[in-house]
């Protein structure tokens, strides 16, 4: 596979730090901060100050590529009423300074676009990640109908979905293009389609809850319909120079559900269809959004990336419990993926890029940092010479 670096085998630098070319895009390194839901939208779902420094000190910790969390297309799509939307132009304008923030860094800046479907209207993660209780009704929290494949909710005691009809079906492919148009205008570097954890999309792909008996259910070609023409639909609306990524449950982790070859089977149709990258999760098909019968260990889900990278031939992210550098490069130079997605350990550590480089061997005097960090870091090496590291770290004899 050509992945668009120079040649790895002839520099001593880290694959982590190699930068990787993606259709027009070209990423400084390979590590990418993956949308994570904050619940901190500012009034009419707009993107406001908490994005904007959540977000940018992403980029000041040197990540190459940084998601906007699950934005909702539309606004029965939202999966609580704290997120982040891009159903109308004033919600695209409210992105407009972090993205200028983020490439003003050198880091590029993506959105992932989502529906809740029949798990919008629920509570935020802090209060559970569940169906809304009385308190939280109590408390000022809002409810409405979800929507989903059929009129079966997630699980007991999870609100009843209104099954969209086929019009529906067909309607809700203008929804996202409506909002991959707007983050075109934004100036988005790159766009992320949620299909994964029991949201809409995901929704649709699964046995598990698509028991529909029109074009949009059945086997699994009528399953992937909406989800394929949504794909089709906002590939149309970005520029041809402009990667388009899609999220998947690569396992539902259920019995009878959504396995790894119905994901190859769908990335291929996604790679025809003008799919740069398939960022392989799993799991949320029933119950919260990562709940899963899936082992949880160091790199639980990087089989999956490998497997849909080398059955398929497309660019694939690892995402899952990566947590130091040389785990990060020796997924890179193994071949199980492209790039690595840092969740959860980003949020315990911003500079986590930075620091990563450090412990491969590079960045040695905080060249690659922000200069208003990298030059006070650079002058206190020779401060600490004989007691401490250049990073800190004290020489204990």
């Amino acid at each position: 596979m050509n992945d668009g670096s120079r040649n790895e085998m002839e520099t001593a630098r880290p694959l982590l730090f190699e930068p990787l070319d993606l259709r027009g895009l070209t990423l400084k390194n390979r590590l990418v901060v993956p949308p994570m839901v904050h619940y901190r939208c500012g009034p009419s779902h707009t993107c406001g100050d908490f994005h904007l420094v959540h977000l940018g000190r992403y980029a000041l910790g040197g990540f190459g590529l940084v998601f906007v969390e699950a934005t909702g297309v539309e606004e029965v799509g939202l999966i609580n009423e704290n997120d982040l939307g891009l159903w109308n132009d004033a919600q695209a304008e409210s992105f407009k300074p972090l993205v200028a923030f983020m490439k003003r860094q050198n880091t590029a800046i993506g959105i992932q676009i989502a529906h809740g479907g029949r798990k919008a209207s629920t509570q935020s993660a802090m209060q559970g990640m569940g169906p809304l209780t009385e308190e939280n009704l109590r408390a000022g929290s809002k409810m409405w109908q979800p929507v989903g494949p059929t009129a079966e909710p997630v699980a007991n005691g999870w609100l009843t979905p209104h099954q969209l009809t086929t019009d529906e079906c067909k309607a809700m492919v203008g929804k996202w293009a409506g909002a991959a148009r707007r983050a075109v205008q934004a100036g988005f570097d790159t766009i992320e389609i949620h299909a994964a954890h029991g949201y809409l999309l995901a929704s649709f792909l699964s046995p598990v809850s698509n028991t529909r008996n029109d074009e949009y259910g059945g086997d699994s070609t009528g399953r992937m319909r909406l989800p394929l023409q949504i794909a089709e639909a906002v590939r149309a609306e970005m520029p041809s120079t402009m990667p388009l990524f899609v999220r998947v449950s690569s396992v539902d982790g259920a019995a009878d559900g959504w396995n790894m070859d119905d994901t190859v089977a769908f990335a291929r149709e996604l790679k025809a269809r003008g799919v740069d990258v398939i960022d392989c999760s799993s799991g949320g098909i029933s119950g919260a959004a990562t709940a899963a019968q899936v082992t949880r260990s160091l790199g639980f889900q990087v089989p999956f990336a490998e497997r849909v990278r080398k059955e398929v031939d497309i660019r694939t992210m690892a995402v899952g419990i990566i947590l130091e550098a040389q785990q990060a490069e020796a997924i890179l130079q193994d071949g199980k993926a492209d790039l690595i997605a840092v969740g959860r350990q980003s949020q315990f550590n911003p500079n986590i890029a930075h620091h990563w480089a450090h412990d491969l061997g590079i960045n040695t005097r905080f060249e690659d940092w922000s200069p208003e960090y990298g030059w006070w870091l650079e002058k206190r090496i020779r401060t600490l010479e004989g007691f401490a590291t250049a990073t800190g770290v004290v020489m204990r004899r």
